[in-house]
């Protein structure tokens, strides 16, 4: 095969395949060898009439657009990698000249990545996150680890905010019903403000078996447009209260929580898994930052393409998300009232973001030469192996021999973005993680 340049505009590339005669008759043959099985020709076995009496029973050309199709396949996979480079779509072919004793060629198009010039990603100014683990935070921990073995026990007196009630409401607006307006032994914390501002505060000093006639209105831009800005009155009937009981903070709750014998342990155990995750959010708040500056400092095309494939992605993800809920795609949009084409609009200027971010990325990687070295996959793979509890090799089976240049590039990039953050200038602040 010879491969010709012909023309770079803007990031629109087009070259040449042009494959000869001698190439064209192996395809052919290769073709013909690979079907031949699947003619029934009288007077042959199965499998045994030679080419030409296929062609002859078929059509002399019955084999050669499978061999056009092999030969443009293997041709541009080679192509590209001669011409050097990296599309980001699938390829426009114009076939011409197909005769099968002189061969034919084909004029492709592509769109490739733009060149990148990245700058300003040395020395970018940002601040510093306290990644620091205090008393209070761990006494936090403490506290909360506490509530989420909190026992609910009956109690005989009003409703107090914090308790937890079991109760029926129906909705009603102008004295009619409305769908979904309507629950039975329903368990809410109140003052937990899960329904809209000023429902729960009229629950407040009810007893058991009271019933009361709530009276709100629907916010503005409530998801439910028939009911945005409605005044509605909630038919509301108590059947249980419940107070949360805490459990004493000592050494026996330590015991009955975790694998600890003293509360004390509990607690240095708690502060050291605060550390790590604390320090790491801390990291990950000035990376996004030392990238943002890195962002602001370059204007760079962005391909609508790949805008596009990234907005897939998002929706596919949306999607998978939903299904293991056990809720459909047209249920969900049903029920927020959209289509999908607003949702791919919503996602537009977050996914110009998010690949933006990922091409200056690519370009630091370029301009760096930063590499990924042997010993920085099998990191990567005994940490995935970790996370999903499973052997090295079960992970390498998982993602394919032939895929793990993708792990490779997305190691560069990690890399990449390691280096922008340790070339930053951080400066001193009071910001804490989030």
């Amino acid at each position: 095969m010879k491969t010709t340049f012909i023309s770079k505009e803007n990031n629109e590339v087009r070259f040449e395949m042009e494959f000869n005669g001698e190439e064209f008759e192996d395809a052919i043959i290769k073709v013909y060898k690979e079907n031949k099985d699947k003619f029934q020709v009288d007077g042959f076995r199965k499998g045994k009439a030679p080419r030409s009496i296929i062609e002859k029973k078929y059509g002399e050309h019955i084999f050669e657009d499978d061999a056009v199709n092999d030969l443009f396949a293997s041709g541009y996979v080679e192509a590209i990698a001669e011409l050097g480079l990296e599309v980001i779509n699938s390829p426009r072919a114009e076939f011409k000249d197909i005769k099968r004793d002189e061969g034919f060629k084909v004029t492709v198009t592509v769109e490739v990545y733009p060149v990148v010039d990245v700058h300003d990603y040395k020395g970018v100014e940002i601040e510093k996150v306290d990644g620091e683990v205090h008393d209070e935070d761990v006494d936090e921990a403490v506290r909360s680890l506490q509530k989420r073995n909190a026992r609910m026990e009956n109690v005989d007196r009003a409703v107090q905010r914090g308790d937890h009630i079991i109760f029926d409401f129906e909705g009603f607006i102008d004295g009619e019903a409305f769908e979904g307006g309507k629950a039975e032994r329903y368990s809410l914390e109140v003052g937990s403000d899960t329904f809209m501002p000023g429902f729960e505060d009229q629950l407040v000093g009810l007893m058991a078996d009271d019933e009361k006639d709530v009276e709100v209105t629907f916010p503005e831009d409530y998801q439910a447009e028939e009911l945005a800005g409605k005044d509605a009155v909630f038919k509301c009937k108590v059947h249980e209260i419940k107070e949360e009981q805490l459990p004493e903070l000592d050494d026996d709750f330590a015991k009955d929580v975790s694998e600890f014998d003293t509360l004390e342990e509990l607690k240095k155990n708690e502060t050291e898994k605060l550390v790590k995750s604390k320090k790491e959010r801390a990291e990950n708040m000035m990376k996004d930052a030392a990238l943002k500056a890195v962002y602001d400092a370059n204007d760079i095309e962005v391909p609508e393409i790949l805008v596009k494939e990234e907005i897939d992605n998002t929706i596919t993800q949306m999607k998978q998300k939903l299904m293991q809920q056990g809720v459909e795609w047209d249920t969900y949009l049903g029920y927020i009232k959209k289509e999908e084409s607003a949702i791919r609009q919503d996602q537009q200027e977050a996914a110009g973001r998010t690949v933006k971010t990922r091409m200056l990325v690519a370009a630091v990687v370029e301009k760096e030469k930063i590499k990924a070295s042997d010993e920085d996959l099998e990191k990567q793979i005994k940490d995935m192996a970790d996370q999903y509890g499973v052997e090295p090799d079960k992970i390498r089976e998982m993602i394919g021999e032939e895929n793990m240049h993708y792990i490779m590039k997305d190691i560069e990039m990690q890399k990449a973005v390691q280096f922008v953050y340790d070339n930053a200038v951080v400066k001193d602040s009071t910001a804490k993680p989030e």
